[in-house]
């Protein structure tokens, strides 16, 4: 018999997709940790902290009151009273019932919006390095991701100028996270002004604002998204938020987004042939996540802050590494191009920022991810989320193996 024509044969929308490296060196790094190895991982994108007791309270009572059933299909009408209230408070925005939706976690919020707007050939203007998500979204979804790189002599950030270079006719989208997963930089004010400024002269794109980190910031830096500053925006721009980070809700799956009624309609066409609603428990978790008292976020914040500082003056002071303070998030974005051409102990040479991890979590079983893996060659990220004794110990082993290269 035959059986060439048994054999799997992949669609071709994900021919040149595969699964996230990140998640790829995470299971690497746990296999050895299962294995006995003292492993540490600084490739997690989740806050180590628990989610507040008074969210999960609320999703207990909700179970006992029998709330376990579908809901509306992108949000309860008490969640999308919550996200309302939520975008009025913290940002200025006024958005009406049917322009605000909510999906199970901020990725599928993207995905129904880039599915529900994207026709072949249509293009995604992406800054990089970025999640790297967001480009195999756009290409499964029929679009065209087009990188633009921002390296560290522009914060990472994208300029007016590389913006209006990257603006075809065919240009739908651009696609703006801050602050930043991978680097942590951040957009304020005075870098969206002229931003806003091209967005304006060109009113066949629209804007889609990545904004999960709003509540990691640092030291002065102020928070804004840029609807706030260009409420004409509104009918060509998607907020997308969620309750992953901020309230450490990452496993409860609950994302959310305010934008102009037509889209929010045409998403909820993509989530009701895929997901429907969200959960209906976690639905009410992420209201009292949204209503409920915010006081611990400033003390998490903290935190993080001290732990960033620690991990900034840490890798500053290896010689090869260099890595820029950012203002947001939980990761460093080092440069390790000081490094690359050098040989390990073992006669290995580490010609990319791919063998340099490689390297230390094969000798100094430490994980960590590639800057390739982001869109920029020659850099690495930490996740500093993560205990203050483990990322002592994890940057002295990092410290001990970077003196041992000649």
């Amino acid at each position: 018999m035959d059986i060439s024509t048994t054999a799997f044969r992949p669609a071709r929308r994900i021919e040149d997709l595969g699964v996230s490296e990140i998640l790829q060196i995470t299971a690497r790094a746990s296999a050895l940790k299962r294995a006995g190895r003292p492993v540490i991982i600084l490739g997690a994108g989740e806050p180590d902290f628990d989610t507040p007791d008074h969210i999960k309270e609320a999703a207990i009572a909700a179970i006992r009151r029998g709330e376990t059933k579908y809901t509306a299909l992108d949000g309860s009408p008490e969640l999308k009273r919550a996200i309302r209230g939520k975008f009025r408070r913290e940002n200025g925005l006024d958005f009406a019932p049917n322009e605000v939706t909510a999906a199970a976690g901020a990725k599928q919020v993207l995905y129904n919006a880039m599915m529900a707007s994207l026709n072949e050939g249509d293009e995604v203007i992406i800054p990089t390095p970025c999640w790297t998500s967001y480009f195999d979204i756009v290409r499964i979804s029929g679009g065209t991701p087009v990188a633009v790189p921002c390296g560290a002599d522009s914060g990472f950030r994208l300029t007016a100028a590389a913006l209006e270079a990257a603006i075809t006719p065919q240009t739908r989208w651009l696609l703006l996270n801050s602050p930043s997963n991978p680097t942590g930089s951040a957009y304020g004010e005075a870098d969206y002004r002229p931003l806003i400024e091209v967005l304006e002269r060109h009113p066949h794109v629209w804007l889609m604002v990545d904004d999960m980190y709003e509540h990691i910031v640092y030291d002065d830096f102020r928070f804004v998204t840029p609807l706030a500053l260009a409420p004409w925006l509104k009918a060509r721009c998607l907020t997308v938020n969620g309750v992953s980070k901020a309230y450490a809700m990452t496993g409860w799956r609950l994302g959310y987004a305010g934008g102009p009624a037509d889209l929010i309609a045409g998403m909820a066409v993509v989530q009701s042939q895929s997901t429907s609603c969200p959960s209906s428990v976690t639905q009410a978790a992420a209201v009292a996540a949204l209503d409920g008292p915010q006081d611990f976020l400033p003390l998490r914040r903290d935190s993080f802050a001290a732990r960033r500082n620690l991990v900034v003056d840490a890798l500053n002071a290896i010689t090869g590494i260099t890595c820029r303070r950012p203002e947001g998030a939980f990761y460093t974005f080092s440069s390790c191009e000081g490094l690359l051409g050098r040989t390990t102990p073992e006669g290995r040479r580490i010609d990319s920022d791919r063998d340099f991890c490689a390297w230390l979590l094969e000798t100094k079983d430490v994980a960590m991810v590639p800057g390739t893996t982001f869109g920029l060659q020659g850099h690495f990220r930490i996740s500093y989320a993560t205990s203050e004794a483990e990322l002592k110990e994890a940057l002295a082993r990092i410290k001990i193996a970077c003196a041992t290269l000649v």
